[in-house]
């Protein structure tokens, strides 16, 4: 009992991963498999970089 609505949620979730159209840039691609390290690249880096690592754990081993 109770699954029903849990089951309805994951085909709904599968069948919109089936049939969703991912929007690819590929310019940005190109930039990545290029090993290019140009200015823009280093600012996506630093965008996702951890706000929470102190560097500690580089250390601990």
């Amino acid at each position: 009992m109770g699954r029903g609505r849990a089951k309805a949620k994951q085909t709904k979730v599968a069948r919109e991963l089936k049939y969703s159209v991912p929007t690819t840039d590929f310019d940005a691609l190109q930039r990545e498999l290029s090993g290019n390290s140009s200015e823009e690249t280093r600012e996506d880096d630093e965008r996702y970089e951890d706000p929470y690592d102190d560097g500690y754990d580089d250390y601990r081993r």
